[in-house]
């Protein structure tokens, strides 16, 4: 063969044989590890939210063989424990130096599911997380100071790892409910949503439950397409509906409020499921059930509760309870919860807030619109209607649930947050905004193919706007700050013994970034701090960061009530203002990110500035 021939054979196997799909692969994979360097090098940011940081301190705690224990001290998770073991256990912790709300011995952790925080420690036990702050290293320090924290940044490649496990999963999906087109464009879409890339560096559980989600729409239609069978399989059909309660219910510990999602699961069944209906909707019940007694009968055994703190989350941002009032109370009056206005009013005013701007901007772009008008398109397959209306039913569901499970943590960060349940339905989203793009495109017969290829480019380009603009607008600061400066938050927590307790407004930062136990600030600064400090446990450090310090003036500070945290930090920062019997009194010099109280000095009082 002379090496003309030889040309044109590797030329023919690139072009059309078997080279062509290891070019197209080679391709895609450069394309997905250099969108994923320069997002991470350009817009990644340290944790920005407080679910985050919970959730891998409790991580970290079950690494290190405690169990489901947190640093992260509730108030309120301190009344359910300490009024359960005096009521169901007092033999056991008889006497008056009982430890009742368990603080001294690892106190169990009631906020958060138990799977990702388990698959996060077993993501701590493979790889070599690096605890303290780095300050030498480039990548992590910009400059000479703090940049990038190396455990937040290793739980974002591992979400980013799952960002493309779902694009994959969308792929598969769409192919199977469309066609080979309606899938790689859907899949393209997916990975390039800056949205679902915003939620992947969060630390969020999110990315993780919409794998979960696809995975639980693959299942049900799977059901669907056996049920048409001639003569379908029961087993089968039996070990698909057990498979579906139980994909439920791992969605529901991994965040609670997916477990609504059984309901829409008993219902397409119940449409779909065949002759053998009432079997399969008895076996995904049980399944579901079976899945979640362990954790639950856990929860009953540690405070008296099916879900722990999270199951009066449907109490908080009411007009009874505004704001983290709930969780910061010590003694809680739970008597509104039999009242029905609260809850009322809740789910309205949240429903307007989901309808006005939730709904209309699922996907983070303009494919939000295409999709809910895609939903009314005549869809010729069996399966593409039937998954519609499974999806429908769910998303109903979701928006009922999202209103009336909103709490502050929706108002501190609006769409970042572990209570979006929406941002799950974007991959189909994309998938029906897609078949209503195509399906006017279709309609376009006299167009050539050449600006047929260029209006789909155009559509896609459109629709990644945000991304593209993501990554070429200025670098963002990685450093979440205010409030959250992870080497001055170590730092203050170095200064404390392990079994010590902290104080603060940020708990969730002082337990992840200095793995200490800290206590959420009580309802003020007198009453309830003394019932903990003189009865519970000894509080031997007080931290203050800017979300209390930069209070409003007249509003957090003078015109409140004379206890509150915020007129503490106003007087804190004036001369001998500290109230008269207030424990912690000594602080440190040169604090930038807010206010250190302890019980003695700590620090070397010779390196402070201004001392001799």
């Amino acid at each position: 063969m002379s090496n003309l021939e030889r040309i044109q054979t590797v030329i023919h196997m690139l072009e059309e044989g078997a080279g062509s799909r290891v070019l197209r692969t080679i391709t895609v994979i450069l394309a997905v590890v250099a969108t994923a360097v320069f997002y991470d090098v350009h817009a990644y940011r340290n944790f920005a939210t407080q679910e985050a940081m919970d959730s891998a301190q409790v991580a970290r705690n079950l690494a290190d063989g405690k169990g489901f224990t947190t640093l992260f001290i509730r108030p309120f998770s301190i009344y359910l424990v300490q009024k359960y073991n005096t009521a169901a256990l007092p033999d056991l912790f008889a006497g008056t130096n009982a430890d009742l709300p368990r603080l001294e011995n690892g106190h169990p952790d009631l906020a958060n599911p138990p799977v990702y925080p388990l698959v996060l420690a077993g993501l701590m036990k493979v790889l070599p997380f690096q605890w303290p702050v780095e300050t030498k290293e480039t990548f992590w320090t910009d400059g000479g100071h703090f940049s990038r924290y190396e455990p937040d940044f290793l739980i974002a490649v591992f979400n980013q790892l799952l960002l493309l496990l779902s694009a994959v999963m969308t792929f598969y999906l769409a192919r199977k409910l469309f066609d080979v087109m309606v899938a790689w464009l859907s899949a393209v879409l997916v990975f390039a949503c800056q949205l679902l890339w915003q939620f992947s560096v969060s630390g969020l559980s999110t990315i993780l439950l919409l794998v979960i989600f696809l995975g639980l729409v693959r299942c049900v239609l799977k059901i669907e397409e056996e049920a048409r069978e001639l003569q379908p399989r029961t087993n089968w059909l039996l070990a698909l509906s057990a498979a579906a309660g139980a994909i439920t219910a791992a969605g529901m510990l991994t965040r609670y409020a997916f477990g609504w999602l059984i309901i829409p699961v008993v219902a397409f069944l119940v449409l779909f499921g065949g002759s053998r209906r009432s079997i399969q909707v008895a076996t995904a019940c049980g399944a579901f059930i079976l899945a979640l007694a362990p954790w639950i009968a856990r929860n009953w055994m540690v405070s008296g509760t099916l879900f722990g703190t999270a199951g009066y989350s449907v109490m908080e941002g009411t007009f009874v309870l505004p704001g983290f009032r709930l969780e910061q109370s010590l003694h809680p009056d739970l008597t509104t919860a039999l009242w029905i206005t609260p809850y009322t009013h809740k789910l309205l005013q949240n429903l307007v807030v989901i309808f006005e701007d939730d709904l209309p901007k699922l996907g983070g772009s303009w494919a939000g619109m295409l999709f809910l008008t895609g939903l009314l398109l005549g869809l010729r397959g069996e399966a593409a209607k039937r998954a519609r209306g499974f999806l429908l039913m769910c998303l109903g569901m979701f928006i009922i649930v999202q209103a009336l499970g909103r709490t502050q943590l929706s108002d501190d960060s609006p769409v970042i947050n572990s209570e979006n349940l929406l941002v799950v339905f974007v991959p189909v989203v994309f998938i029906y905004a897609v078949v209503f793009f195509l399906f006017f495109l279709e309609q376009m017969k006299t167009l050539a193919p050449e600006i047929r290829f260029s209006i789909v480019g155009l559509f896609v380009t459109v629709m990644c706007l945000p991304m593209i603009a993501t990554l070429l607008s200025p670098q963002v600061n990685p450093v979440a700050f205010p409030p959250y400066y992870p080497p001055e938050i170590q730092q203050t927590a170095g200064w404390m013994k392990k079994d010590e307790l902290i104080m603060s407004d940020v708990p969730a930062a002082v337990a992840w970034y200095g793995h200490r136990q800290c206590l959420w600030l009580t309802l003020d600064a007198q009453n309830d701090f003394f019932a903990v400090n003189d009865y519970l446990k000894p509080i031997q450090a007080l931290y203050l960061s800017r979300r209390t310090v930069d209070g409003r003036l007249l509003t957090d500070c003078v015109y409140t009530d004379e206890n509150s945290w915020g007129r503490f930090a106003h007087r804190a920062l004036l001369p001998n203002q500290l109230p008269q019997g207030f424990p912690l009194r000594h602080a440190p010099y040169g604090l930038v990110s807010g206010l250190f109280f302890t019980d003695r000095e700590r620090w070397d009082v010779a390196s402070q500035p201004g001392t001799q």
